[in-house]
C-alpha cells in the first residue's frame, strides 16, 4: 500500500467515527421526543427510528475506529 492511502484510510476512519457518534447522539436526543416517549411508555421498546440511529451509530464508529487503528 502507499503511504497516500493509508492516511485516506485513516481519514475515512475518523470521518466514521465522528459520524458514528452524530448519529448515536441524534438518536438519543429523538429518544426524548414526545412522540418517542409515548411509543416507549406504551410498547416498552424504543421506535424503530431510534434503534436505527443507534445501531447504525454503533457500526459506523467500529468500522471508523476498525480502519483508523488499522493502518
Amino acid at each position: 500500500m502507499s503511504m497516500g492511502s493509508a492516511a485516506t484510510m485513516k481519514i475515512i476512519g475518523i470521518v466514521l467515527a465522528v459520524l458514528g457518534i452524530g448519529l448515536a447522539v441524534w438518536g438519543f436526543q429523538l429518544s426524548g421526543s414526545v412522540g418517542s416517549q409515548i411509543t416507549h411508555a406504551v410498547t416498552g421498546s424504543d421506535t424503530d427510528k431510534v434503534m436505527t440511529l443507534y445501531i447504525t451509530g454503533a457500526v459506523s464508529f467500529v468500522v471508523g475506529i476498525y480502519l483508523y487503528i488499522k493502518n
